[in-house]
């Protein structure tokens, strides 16, 4: 799974990128400081299911507390987006060509509208900034279909192939799929069967809302702690009453995981509180005071780690699957090592293929380690079940 951030220059991107994944990365009050894409881990929440089963986890990847478990996804920082990156203003086809296997996309607003268009410092407008980058967004989804149209549409037609089939497999490097073309056709009512027939507008409409579709969004209303953010955010939510949006402030959350790693403070990102420890000087004392009063006590937490979990959760509809055998450890002793992340509605039998092919090619039935029942191959599961898959 991975997670697009997306914004304009300078809106706090790489901060925010830097605040969920420790990634060492170049934070700069300029333009364009992100060139090429940085890669990292950030983490989603689950309530950790080794508490009810009267253990401990010991995970292989990401943490947990004994009451939480930090499921790692993967984060995308490409470079600031301006008008006109569409038609390959300030490198915009390079960068947007990064966010192609994205599977969603976080927009990072500055919220203190304290940035430009061109992310120099000055007079901003978060509403005008959502619109250029959803316009450019559309418009380059638009001119990836519009490139093989002509001759895609005829052979469809000409061959009489299943439209959705073929989209789904022409774009794949999109992440369409078939269910998603098919849920588009039905909302704009258009003809598969004679797609040459489409028009300019038809074609841009279908590739919009198969944008939306395939590659949700939500926006993360950063710099939210700044003066005349909470004016702006009232504003933007009654501009996009459709759209999600969440405050936050990364540059608090960076401080935070900063400290904490440190050995100053003792916090677990999206808590709404820390512990400040011994030998903190005065400074130090005050900077963490003000995070507290001016962003956790104002907004319950710092707002990035609810913007991951809403993301991978909510937006994208993903559930966590602990595989387990009978004694809910693996070979190394390691409780509960694994936690994945499967799409909404999947079976036993989807996990087991995820898990490796034989696997799935061998599946006999699956025990669920609550109950100790089996279940079969189409059990759908449930979000935070614990799975013992058992083979031929």
């Amino acid at each position: 799974m991975l997670l697009g951030l997306v914004g304009k220059p300078s809106c706090g991107k790489s901060t925010f990128f830097k605040s969920a994944t420790l990634s060492d990365v170049l934070i700069a009050a300029y333009p364009f400081a992100t060139i090429t894409p940085n890669h990292g881990m950030g983490y989603v929440r689950v309530k950790a299911l080794c508490k009810e089963l009267n253990t401990r986890c010991n995970p292989r990847t990401g943490f947990c507390t004994g009451e939480t478990r930090f499921v790692p996804v993967e984060l995308l920082d490409v470079a600031g987006l301006v008008k006109g990156a569409s038609e390959g203003k300030g490198l915009g086809n390079q960068f947007l060509d990064d966010l192609r296997q994205a599977d969603m996309f976080i927009q990072i607003v500055d919220i203190s509208a304290t940035t430009t268009s061109g992310g120099e410092e000055g007079e901003g407008d978060p509403i005008a900034d959502v619109e250029m980058l959803e316009g450019e967004l559309n418009k380059w989804y638009a001119q990836i279909f519009q490139k093989t149209w002509e001759k895609f549409s005829r052979t469809i037609q000409s061959t009489k192939t299943d439209f959705a089939k073929s989209v789904a497999k022409q774009f794949s490097g999109l992440r369409v799929k078939e269910a998603d073309v098919n849920q588009v056709l039905s909302i704009l009512k258009l003809d598969p069967k004679n797609p040459t027939a489409w028009t300019d507008k038809d074609l841009f409409n279908f590739t919009k809302t198969l944008r939306h579709s395939t590659k949700p969004m939500l926006i993360a209303a950063n710099k939210a702690d700044k003066p005349n953010s909470q004016e702006n955010l009232k504003k933007l939510r009654e501009a996009f009453p459709e759209m999600k949006i969440i405050p936050c402030s990364s540059d608090a959350e960076l401080s935070l995981r900063q400290a904490a790693k440190a050995g100053l403070i003792e916090y677990i990102q999206g808590e709404s509180t820390f512990k400040m420890k011994e030998g903190l000087n005065e400074k130090q004392k005050e900077a963490l005071a003000s995070i507290q009063k001016n962003v956790l006590d104002k907004f319950g937490s710092t707002g990035v780690q609810e913007i991951l979990d809403y993301s991978v959760f909510t937006l994208l509809k993903y559930i966590a699957i602990f595989p387990a055998g009978s004694k809910l450890a693996d070979s190394k002793g390691n409780v509960l090592p694994d936690c994945f992340l499967l799409p909404q509605g999947s079976t036993a039998l989807d996990f087991a293929y995820s898990l490796h092919t034989d696997i799935g090619d061998k599946f006999i039935k699956a025990i669920d380690v609550r109950t100790r029942q089996p279940v079969g191959k189409d059990h759908p599961l449930k979000h935070r079940d614990g799975i013992e898959i058992m083979t031929s």
